[in-house]
């Protein structure tokens, strides 16, 4: 087996600004905020989307109590499209793992995939959502606003584009991104997020705004009128926030996981710098040649969308793709290169052999950098090379040392700096 370079452990700059108390601190929101409107008797729709947002759990729990002390008779929505296999059980199974729960969260689960007919916007798009919602007497988004995978503009993913394509439940985001795959996401997104918000009863939204550590660090109470004005000034801080890899060139980049938790593309697109088309984005922080993937969240359940932004894979992967979860995905968001099985090998020992060997890296001198995923940037193992590279304000945490392959060859866990943070997975 060719050898390895040696690692080090890194720390890169991050932005740290994670509140103390974040149920505390939206409790103080809402007090402040809402306390004065008419919630007694009122049958709330809490919405609550599909990425692993920090405390989104606490968060989801904090609201329902609020509701339920002001009267009300809130019950959850998952906001998500076509997310968990576009399926009820599938949506509910999802929101589980992230610890939003009947039991947790005290409230009960509506999760049907039924729509209403809304209308068309000016460009054509004839907008739904779901019927569950519209029913309702009143509804709380609960959404994290940070850059978006697929496109670039004034607003990203949050509270505007949940509206548009969370609520619209399954048939709501085919509708969405088929139009936008001719009129541009930020168009469509903004005309169905009108409809929708002009269409639904009263309207409330929760923005979460996470720091570069993904700890939740800010929040905000907006009402539904407020979503199109408020939401472009709390985007840039997020993207402000946002973390980046400390070097500006890489050969290969290893992700220990990709997963539905993590990125709505698997992987986060504005980390690795390669688009769900497959091509480098424009307006990419570091170049990134080449890309293996070595497994799956379990928080995914099988939905390995991404897995066709990878060049490399392992068969472990590939074992845990749920076909059917993927192409779901995949072809209501119309980004099927995202659920293309790329080249796959059993051992990291090929995968590193033949990733290496397409990215034309020195083979003495190769620029590594392997993390655990696009969410958790805090630690990461670059290989020597990078280091003459490497940001300045970043900080070596352990000097290079040697990293080896193990009998089955794979990453040898004795020599593998970030194998402690794997234990009990």
């Amino acid at each position: 087996m060719t050898p390895l370079p040696r690692q080090a452990l890194v720390a890169p700059p991050l932005e740290h600004h994670a509140l103390a108390d974040p149920a505390g601190a939206l409790r103080q929101r809402l007090d402040g905020d809402w306390l004065h409107e008419d919630w007694r008797g009122r049958r709330v729709a809490v919405a609550v989307g599909s990425r692993g947002i920090d405390r989104i759990g606490e968060i989801a729990q904090a609201v329902v109590a609020w509701l339920k002390a002001r009267g009300a008779d809130p019950f959850v929505v998952p906001a998500m499209g076509s997310h968990g296999g576009a399926t009820p059980d599938g949506q509910r199974e999802m929101l589980g793992t992230y610890d939003v729960t009947e039991a947790t969260i005290g409230a009960p689960f509506e999760t049907s995939m039924d729509v209403d007919e809304l209308g068309e916007t000016a460009s054509g798009v004839r907008a739904v959502v779901s019927s569950v919602v519209r029913a309702a007497d009143a509804v709380i988004l609960i959404n994290r606003v940070k850059p978006h995978t697929d496109f670039d503009g004034a607003f990203a993913s949050g509270l505007i584009k949940m509206s548009a394509i969370g609520l619209g439940k399954a048939e709501g985001a085919i509708r969405c991104h088929w139009a936008a795959s001719t009129l541009g996401h930020e168009r469509v997104i903004r005309e169905v997020s009108t409809l929708v918000l002009s269409k639904l009863p009263r309207v409330y939204g929760i923005a979460l705004i996470e720091d570069g550590a993904h700890q939740l660090s800010r929040i905000e109470t907006l009402r539904g009128a407020e979503f199109h004005d408020r939401e472009p000034s709390l985007l840039a801080v997020a993207r402000q926030w946002m973390p980046a890899l400390p070097l500006p060139e890489v050969d290969v980049l290893v992700l220990d996981e990709i997963g539905k938790n993590i990125s709505g593309a698997g992987m986060d697109t504005n980390i690795v710098g390669r688009g769900v088309d497959t091509f480098p984005m424009p307006n990419r922080r570091s170049i990134v040649r080449r890309i293996y993937v070595r497994g799956l969240t379990p928080e995914s359940r099988g939905n390995a969308i991404g897995i066709g932004l990878a060049d490399v894979v392992s068969s472990r992967l590939v074992e845990q793709m749920d076909p059917v979860s993927t192409y779901t995905n995949a072809i209501s968001a119309m980004t099927p290169a995202t659920a293309r099985v790329s080249i796959h090998f059993k051992t990291d020992a090929e995968c590193m052999k033949a990733v290496l060997r397409v990215a034309a890296a020195d083979p003495a001198r190769p620029r590594i950098v392997r993390i655990r995923h696009t969410l958790a940037l805090d630690r990461i193992v670059v290989s020597e090379a990078c280091l003459e590279t490497l940001d300045p304000r970043a900080q070596v945490l352990a000097p290079p040392t040697e990293w080896r392959f193990d009998a089955t060859g794979n990453f040898d866990a004795a020599t593998d700096l970030l194998a402690p943070v794997h234990a009990g997975r």
